[in-house]
């Protein structure tokens, strides 16, 4: 018999099995050439009257489907080749898959020999599939250089199974080192590093491909730099490995904009700008004083506080004004008090009492169902996403129905007194509590699931108990690596314009970190420093890392995901509306606030701001978590250009123009105000000349040179942009 026949039914560490199994060998030939894929049979009703569950999570439906359905009409055991099985994914009669499957290929004599046999299940005594491993894990290649993949199944006997031909592939960033189907790897001309993912059925592995660039790096290039904590090491070494030299410090003028924007979440004064600038204390120490006191100023609380109610706070419209209110101001509360990250978690998932007394109850008046509560927290505290094996087996993960519904049955129990959410007012009082009754069902079997966590052990809990309390102690645990890497995650991202992983909750097998070592650190030191926020942001606003400029050398121009330089990005819209009120000297108008407000201290998004429209805020209508996005868009510049409001507090007469107009400065100094005001900076000799010429031109005056230099200045990327 050819090898082609034998290779499905091959075991390397026992004698050839003869009978084929539908779960062992039919199902994977099927999940290879993508019949159980979303958009074919595997989507929600199937295709053509066929459906399969997707990528082979129920093989008991998709047995049945095959066998069973429509009388076993899909099958003819008499002559194995003219069952329609085998007949429409050859192409001889029509299919509107097209051709998937080769006559005289393996996979072919495979499902064929599976129909002779009489379609058995389950072969006596066939093991399951415990694993599969990938062969090379890691590998650097040269720019066109290639590397063949093998990839072997593990089983529960201890057997395994060469599964390359069966399994599929897929790289994390093509650009630098791409896949085809036959698990060959291919290096193409850009320096990087990716991850290639290989699945086979429902189980993953990874196989890390470096690119380097094509010239080495002397080796003391690294050694020299500056390692002022553990942060730099992580960057330096996987630097080194790709033969990437990282970009000179940014000077300190970048760097105290820096700083301010990101850690308090405004622009420095003139003042806090020439103190840093010209102070002699080394640069090392004179950034640490900063960030201390940077850490100890209320706007701390607000900047990050303002992230996290993007990501919790509902619809007024939906849950209520007031109990909206509350949410918020227990959100920002919890920042005023530095409160530890695990404690405010806990005190979220397990909240109960009234709405009008208790913000954090607001989350499970607008959750108000099992699986909507596991999806967010899921999603926000462990940084993995269920959604998708709500429905089915998670087509990226190793999660499935069992483990969605398990992890629901944890907010079974929650019952709810009042009159409910009745948009678009929902202004009635609603209380949380521990009920006696409540259950979750598997969708599809019916069975009733016991609260189970997604991996490791929950504590035990008795009836009459909170199991939102067991929850909440499982993922807070120190021994949950999920929890805190999450959060140091979303800090890393917010400080370095790129988290380690990408969507920064999205943590996943198939989606590895761009420097896993240093995120694993990251998490354990916020564990091991009692999850304290500020440590988190101390540890990172500290490494020498940090203080890279974004401006690229001729080697770290491509590289956009392993912080040889600062990445630039755009300022959060409420950012950069206070940095506009700053810059101006003119207080912003919000509704339903008091005089003088920030927009960092909105409650909802429902308060009108077509500022905060245009540069991205979300939209209140979508249902949270809602990331941002940092995008830049016509738009934004349209409005920068002829914006009403913004010419209102430019050409104000109690704005800061106006003022530096009618004082005794030399336009020279009124330029340089500017300049300090705007981009924390002085202007260079060629920027003076030209706002000098402001004031000289024909016509002009001190009130409209100030104010065109101003509007000028804030219409530029420089303005806009952190750098």
């Amino acid at each position: 018999m050819p090898t082609s026949l034998l290779l499905s039914t091959l075991v390397l560490a026992g004698p050839p099995v003869d009978v084929v199994d539908f779960e062992l060998d039919v199902q994977p030939v099927l999940t290879k050439l993508a019949c159980n894929s979303g958009p074919c049979h595997g989507k929600a009703r199937g295709q053509n009257g066929f459906q399969l569950s997707l990528l082979a999570f129920d093989s008991d439906f998709d047995y049945a489907s095959i066998v069973q359905e429509g009388r076993g009409r899909r099958l003819f055991p008499a002559d194995s080749r003219r069952s329609l099985f085998l007949r429409k994914p050859v192409g001889s009669v029509p299919h509107g898959g097209g051709k998937r499957l080769d006559p005289n290929g393996e996979h072919y004599a495979t499902l064929l020999r599976w129909i002779e046999q009489g379609m058995p299940r389950r072969r006596p005594g066939a093991p399951s599939l415990a694993g599969i491993e990938v062969d090379p894990t890691d590998r650097r290649l040269a720019a066109k250089e290639t590397q063949p993949l093998r990839v072997t199944a593990r089983y529960s006997d201890g057997s395994s199974r060469d599964v390359t031909s069966l399994a599929s592939f897929q790289s994390s960033e093509s650009t630098v080192a791409k896949i085809d189907d036959s698990g060959l790897v291919t290096a193409g001309s850009i320096a990087g590093e990716v991850a290639v993912t290989a699945r086979y059925m429902n189980h993953f592995a990874v196989c890390t491909v470096a690119v380097p660039l094509a010239w080495e790096v002397p080796r003391e290039t690294f050694e020299e730099l500056p390692r002022w904590n553990f942060v730099d090491g992580h960057v330096w070494s996987k630097l080194e490995r790709l033969r990437i030299p990282p970009s000179n410090p940014a000077p300190p003028e970048k760097l105290v904009r820096r700083l301010y924007l990101d850690v308090i979440g405004r622009l420095p004064t003139p003042d806090e700008v020439r103190r840093f600038v010209e102070s002699d204390v080394p640069l090392r120490e004179r950034r640490a004083a900063l960030v201390e006191e940077l850490l100890e100023r209320p706007e701390f609380a607000e900047h990050w506080a303002n992230k996290w109610v993007d990501l919790l706070r509902p619809n007024p419209y939906r849950a209520g004004i007031k109990a909206t209110l509350n949410f918020d101001h227990w959100i920002r509360d919890q920042f005023r008090r530095n409160r530890p990250w695990d404690q405010f978690t806990r005190d979220l998932l397990t909240a109960k009492g009234s709405t009008f007394r208790n913000g954090a109850v607001t989350l499970f008046r607008d959750r108000r169902s099992p699986d909507e509560l596991t999806t967010i927290t899921s999603q926000l505290f462990l940084g993995i996403r269920l959604e998708c094996a709500k429905c089915h087996h998670h087509p990226f993960e190793v999660w499935g129905q069992d483990d969605f519904y398990s992890f629901a049955a944890y907010f079974s129990k929650i019952a709810r007194k009042g009159r409910g959410v009745s948009p678009p007012i929902s202004g009635s009082e609603e209380f949380v509590l521990v009920g006696t009754k409540g259950s979750v069902e598997h969708p599809l079997t019916g069975e009733t699931l016991e609260p189970r966590p997604l991996f490791g052990e929950a504590p035990t809990f008795e009836d009459g108990d909170d199991p939102r309390e067991a929850l909440a102690a499982w993922i807070t645990s120190p021994e949950n690596a999920f929890f805190a890497r999450t959060m140091a995650n979303r800090v890393w991202a917010d400080l370095m314009g790129r988290g380690l992983v990408e969507p920064v909750d999205d943590l996943r097998a198939t989606n590895p970190p761009s420097n896993g070592p240093l995120l694993a650190a990251l998490g354990d030191d916020f564990r091991d420093h009692g999850f304290d926020l500020k440590h988190l942001v101390r540890r990172i606003a500290n490494s020498y890392v940090y203080g890279l400029s974004s401006l690229p050398n001729d080697r770290n121009v491509g590289d956009t995901r392993n912080h040889s330089r600062h990445y630039r990005r755009r300022a959060r819209a409420e950012v950069l509306l206070d940095a506009v009120t700053d810059v101006t000297g003119v207080p912003e108008r919000f509704e339903a606030m008091p005089p003088g407000s920030r927009a960092k201290s909105l409650w909802t998004h429902r308060i009108g701001s077509d500022f905060l429209d245009a540069f991205g805020r979300p939209d209140p209508n979508q249902d949270p978590p809602c990331e941002r996005t940092d995008d830049t868009t016509v738009v934004q510049a349209l409005h920068l250009m002829n914006s009403r409001n913004l010419a209102r507090k430019v050409t104000s007469d109690d704005g800061r123009a106006a003022e530096l107009a009618e004082s005794d400065k030399t336009p020279d100094e009124i330029v340089e105000e500017l300049y300090l005001s705007v981009y924390a900076r002085l202007p260079d000799l060629e920027e003076r000349r030209i706002g000098r010429e402001l004031f000289e031109s024909d016509g002009a005056t001190r009130r409209s040179a100030t104010e065109d230099l101003m509007w000028a200045l804030i219409n530029t990327p420089e303005f806009v942009f952190e750098d």
